[in-house]
C-alpha cells in the first residue's frame, strides 16, 4: 500500500472561501510547512495561485488537497485539473485538533494538507465529475424552481376561483381542461371592476401554469438525453425515470466515488438504523444522507409497488410476516439502493 508521503514530494492544502483561498505547501517527507499564501478568487488570482505552486514544486510531483471541491473550491478544482495537477478532497480536521491548534485560514490550510499526508493513495477522495453531472445538477435545480413556481401559481388560481364566482367549479383540484379554459378567457363587456381584474389575474395564473408545465416537459427531455449519455441503459431499470435517474447520477457522480453498495445506501439515508431494546427487535428510519437521493429511491419503490409483480409479491410476503407498510418501504429502498449501485458499477465502469 502506497501512502501520499511516499508518492508525492509536496502536498498543498487549500482553505476555500467566497472571496479568498489560502494555500499552504508542505514537504511530504517531513510535513514541514514550506510556504503559505492567500489569493483572491478571481480568475487572475487563481492563475497567480497556480504559478505560486509551480514555482515551489519544480518537479511537478505535487498533490493539492482542496476543501469544498463542489462548493467554494469548485472553480479552483476545475482549474487545477485543467493544469494537470493531482487533486483530491481534503478531509475535515478533527474537533480535538481544532481545539489544540486554534483556527485561522492558514491553520486550516495546513490541516487540509495534513489530513491526507498519511493516507493511502487509494483512499483519496476524488472531486466529483464535472461535465454531464454538472449539467444534470443545473437542470435539476431549474426543475425544482419551476415546479415550485407552478405549484404556487396553481394554488393561487384555485384560491381565486374559490373566492369569486367566475364560472369555474373549483371545489376539487383544477383539471388541465379547466386551466386551459381559464387561459382562453377574454375581456367581457359589462363586468364590474372587481370581476374584470379577477378574470385577468386568473388568465395570467392559468397561462403561468401551462407555460411552466411545458418548460418542465422540456426539462425532462433534456434530463433524459443527458442521463442516457452519462449512463446508457439506466432508464431500463424498473421504476427509474429521467428525473429520478438524474438525481441518482448527480449523487453517484462517477465510478469510484462511492466505495460500496452499503456506502451508497448510507449516502441515500436508506441504511436502516438499529432501534432494538429488550424484547423489541426493530430498525428505524435513517434521517441522514442525501435527502434528494432518498426521495428518488422512495419514488422508485412506490412505482414498483404499483407496477412490478415481483415487488407486489414481496410486499405481500412481508405483510404476512407482520411488517408495517413503513418497514416494508424501508426494506424496499435498501434493496433498490443495492440493485442500482451494482448496475451503476456496470453501466459507468
Amino acid at each position: 500500500m502506497t501512502i501520499v508521503a511516499e508518492q508525492y514530494a509536496h502536498v498543498v492544502g487549500v482553505d476555500t472561501h467566497a472571496r479568498t483561498h489560502t494555500f499552504s505547501m508542505l514537504a511530504a517527507s517531513t510535513g514541514a510547512v514550506i510556504g503559505t499564501s492567500t489569493f483572491p478568487t478571481t480568475g487572475a488570482g487563481m492563475s497567480r495561485a497556480v504559478e505560486w505552486i509551480r514555482r515551489r514544486t519544480p518537479t511537478g510531483n505535487v498533490l493539492v488537497a482542496v476543501e469544498g471541491t463542489s462548493s467554494y473550491g469548485a472553480r479552483l478544482t476545475r482549474l487545477l485539473e485543467v493544469e494537470r495537477f493531482a487533486v483530491c478532497e481534503a478531509r475535515p480536521p478533527r474537533r480535538q485538533s481544532r481545539r489544540a491548534h486554534g483556527k485561522s485560514d492558514a491553520i486550516d490550510a495546513v490541516a487540509a494538507a495534513r489530513t491526507v499526508l498519511g493516507s493511502a493513495t487509494t483512499e483519496l477522495v476524488s472531486p466529483r465529475a464535472e461535465g454531464l453531472r454538472e449539467a444534470l445538477r443545473i437542470l435539476l435545480a431549474a426543475r425544482r424552481s419551476m415546479d415550485t413556481q407552478r405549484t404556487g401559481a396553481r394554488n393561487a388560481l384555485t384560491a381565486l376561483l374559490r373566492t369569486l364566482d367566475l364560472g369555474i367549479d373549483a371545489r376539487s383540484p383544477l383539471t388541465a381542461a379547466q386551466v386551459r379554459t381559464v387561459q382562453g378567457w377574454r375581456a367581457r363587456q359589462g363586468d364590474g371592476a372587481a370581476a374584470a381584474v379577477a378574470r385577468a389575474e386568473a388568465r395570467r395564473l392559468a397561462s403561468a401554469v401551462i407555460t411552466l408545465g411545458a418548460e418542465l416537459e422540456d426539462n425532462q427531455r433534456a434530463l433524459a438525453e443527458r442521463v442516457q449519455l452519462m449512463a446508457p441503459g439506466i432508464l431500463d431499470i424498473s421504476g427509474v425515470g429521467p428525473v429520478t435517474a438524474a438525481i441518482i447520477l448527480a449523487a453517484y457522480s462517477h465510478h469510484g466515488r462511492v466505495r460500496s453498495e452499503a456506502a451508497f445506501a448510507a449516502l441515500a439515508g436508506a441504511s436502516p438504523v438499529p432501534a432494538s431494546s429488550g424484547n423489541t427487535n426493530r430498525h428505524r428510519l435513517n434521517r441522514y444522507g442525501d435527502r434528494q437521493l432518498n426521495r428518488a429511491l422512495d419514488v422508485v419503490a412506490r412505482t414498483r409497488s404499483l407496477t412490478d409483480p415481483a415487488t407486489r409479491a414481496y410486499i405481500g410476503r412481508r405483510t404476512a410476516e407482520g411488517k408495517s407498510p413503513r418497514e416494508i418501504r424501508r426494506c424496499l429502498k435498501r434493496f433498490i439502493a443495492r440493485q442500482i449501485f451494482r448496475q451503476l458499477q456496470t453501466l459507468m465502469a
